[in-house]
């Protein structure tokens, strides 16, 4: 019964998108109501401070709606882009969780946001009990980083943008040209370059 109420209230709050994901990688229904009887929604607006630089983070996101981004922040006041999250995406800080350490990053949405926001503490529990739920976090987040490692390794910057542009087509009217470039990990001057010749021989 706990369950169902649940489950119904977080279906109005478009959980359905997070169900299906957790289906998708082989959650059961007995580890859906886990998750889902542990989940809160949020609804943020854009520049909300999820995880501050240098404080334990005390919870993992499940990105509903919005744009969120991580970033290092240097003592000179340089920001520089560690990853962007997008509909569908897992926010887990793994380094801090492992170690024990606060967040080497910061995290905060761009835009209006809607998310799903987990407790580290189940987190943590799952993780000393080696629980498949865990397990299957952590798989999930070492194929994302091993994707984003090929993706940055093998390709020339303008291969990444023609890759961006045809697999995230959807972004790029989300997303400045100085964010692109940040996930790009070039300059926003390399990025008009790129487009510009594209422009040329299109």
């Amino acid at each position: 019964m706990q369950f169902s109420c649940a489950f119904c209230l977080l279906k109005e709050l478009i959980i359905t998108t997070f169900i299906e994901q957790l289906q998708q990688y082989g959650f059961n229904s007995a580890d859906i109501e886990t998750l889902t009887n542990s989940a809160k929604s949020l609804h943020l607006p854009a520049k909300h401070i999820l995880v501050k630089q240098g404080e334990a983070a005390d919870y993992i996101y499940f990105v509903l709606q919005g744009l969120c981004h991580a970033c290092y922040l240097t003592d000179q006041g340089k920001q520089f882009s560690k990853e962007f999250y997008w509909e569908q995406d897992w926010i887990i800080g793994f380094e801090g969780l492992i170690s024990s350490r606060p967040s080497a990053y910061l995290v905060e949405t761009l835009t209006e946001t809607k998310l799903l926001c987990l407790p580290v503490s189940s987190i943590e529990q799952w993780r000393n009990k080696s629980h498949p739920l865990y397990i299957k976090l952590l798989e999930k987040q070492l194929m994302h980083k091993e994707n984003k490692e090929r993706f940055m390794l093998l390709h020339s910057p303008a291969e990444r943008y023609e890759l961006f542009c045809r697999h995230y087509p959807h972004l790029q009217q989300r997303l400045s040209d100085y964010q692109i470039a940040a996930y790009l990990g070039i300059t926003h001057i390399s990025l008009s370059r790129i487009k510009a010749r594209l422009k040329e021989n299109s």
